[in-house]
């Protein structure tokens, strides 16, 4: 894979085009949107600080596609990711929490992304530290007691009395260590017990604060200086050595990572690459000339966004964070209001605009089956783990999305969401009964599925409840 956030726009929508179906003009804008982040990079200062990102707000129904296509544009790009509710902002100054937090969130989870990246770079040398402790506990170093080995009659080395002391000068402790350090490699020490001393946290007291606007910060703040009143501690564990091997290789990592640097990288980061998805951001948008608490409310909401979208800094317990270069990509279904009921201000912060269009049958049908994480496909590879081979013909297929269609346009409008619940209720009995159908093959035709659903969509308090 090309490194962070190069993929030509042309890349990146062949790569969304094998998750998503449809909505060509969102997934163009945000193919376009991420390779501007990687050209403003390229830019020569000072003029590169002074490209601020296009932001992106997606309008279109539930079930449509947006929050996955913004999942997958962050997966790309390899970049920190949140997705946040818009909605649980709501209530701000009363019971909600500081919008602040999507950004301390959202450090979390780039110091994690980047400790994960620090520990797959390091992985080799924790490896033979491990090995190496894992040989200290086999074989202690120096003139401490070894255990006695000899040939087994097939050229392989074995234990023969472990708790018998024998006497070697330091070449036949190097050959020994060696012999075992390849026992070890083959897995034919995998039987043997060892008591390993393996670094635990001692409990410590829970602490739990109401959070409001500005105490984001204070719980984490207060249990890190809890841990280092109560430090770690080396507990002694007995367990096989491929479990020693593993816990002893963690501890290793955790010991070899410089954290200084993943919390550096980790903003830096955030900084220049992060992607903020906001979601439900038509819940917030304010109908205007209403003076009761929920539009003053979702009014103070968004004002209160406005300059975290605008370019602010924002205080974490590991560092101010500029979120002047965070792309920002919000998405609602706009039912009961519109864009321009969110004031003008935060308008202005979101230029580019994209419309997403609900889904017919032919789009269901290519859901169903052209995606690399096709739903049918799901089905398939679940089956065959109790041994069933599942076949659903290509009428049985058509069928599935006529019905999703109807039961949308006859209930309420959930997308592709609806799928799911016609699926599931469809192969509910092989569900059940696929544990007891190993080795047969059971295919789906159109009449099975008419069969299994008919009843439920005509009667529309079924479907409503059950679809």
């Amino acid at each position: 894979m090309k490194s962070n956030q190069s993929f030509t726009p042309k890349e990146t929508l062949t790569e969304l085009d094998k998750y998503i179906v449809g909505q060509h003009d969102a997934k163009r804008s945000v193919a376009i949107a991420l390779r501007n982040r990687w050209r403003r990079k390229q830019v020569p200062s000072p003029l590169r600080e002074e490209i601020a990102p296009k932001n992106i707000i997606m309008i279109g129904p539930t079930g449509v596609g947006k929050t996955e296509i913004a999942r997958r544009l962050a997966a790309l790009a390899q970049s920190p990711f949140i997705k946040v509710e818009a909605s649980k902002y709501t209530e701000v100054g009363y019971v909600g929490r500081d919008v602040e937090s999507m950004i301390r969130d959202l450090v979390e989870l780039a110091i994690n992304m980047v400790k994960k990246e620090e520990k797959e770079r390091i992985k080799g040398v924790a490896e033979a530290n491990a090995e190496d402790r894992i040989l200290d506990i086999l074989l202690p170093p120096g003139p401490a007691p070894t255990p006695a080995v000899g040939p087994d009659g097939n050229g392989s080395f074995t234990i023969e009395n472990p708790d018998l002391p024998v006497t070697q000068d330091d070449n036949e402790q190097d050959s020994t260590r060696e012999k075992f350090r390849k026992m070890l490699r083959t897995g034919r020490l995998d039987d043997r017990e060892l008591e390993v001393a393996i670094t635990e946290a001692k409990s410590m007291p829970m602490v739990e604060i109401m959070t409001t606007s500005g105490m984001e910060d204070m719980q984490s703040n207060l249990q890190d200086a809890f841990g280092k009143l109560f430090p770690k501690n080396k507990k002694p564990r007995k367990m096989k050595v491929p479990d020693a091997v593993d816990a002893v290789t963690k501890e290793e990592m955790e010991k070899l990572v410089d954290m200084d640097k993943v919390v550096k990288e980790a903003l830096k980061r955030t900084e220049e690459s992060g992607i903020v998805f906001l979601d439900e951001i038509d819940k917030i948008a304010s109908k205007g000339g209403a003076g009761n608490t929920p539009e003053v409310s979702r009014e103070g909401v968004q004002r209160d966004l406005l300059p975290i979208v605008e370019g602010a800094t924002v205080n974490t317990k590991h560092g101010m964070v500029k979120t002047d270069h965070i792309l920002f990509i919000a998405s609602g279904a706009f039912h009961l209001s519109k864009p321009s009921d969110l004031i003008p201000e935060l308008q202005g912060r979101f230029p580019i605009r994209v419309e997403l269009h609900p889904l017919g049958k032919d789009e269901f049908i290519r859901i169903l089956t052209e995606p690399e994480n096709a739903l049918i496909k799901q089905y398939v590879a679940l089956m065959q783990t109790e041994g069933v081979e599942l076949v659903i013909e290509d009428e049985a297929v058509e069928e599935i999305a006529a019905i999703a269609v109807e039961v949308n346009e006859k209930t309420e409008e959930i997308g592709a969401r609806r799928l799911y619940t016609v699926m599931e209720r469809m192969l509910d009995t092989l569900s059940f009964d696929a544990s007891d159908k190993e080795g047969e093959t059971f295919v789906v035709t159109a009449d099975y599925v008419r069969e299994q659903l008919t009843e439920i969509v005509q009667d529309q308090d079924l479907s409503r409840y059950i679809l």
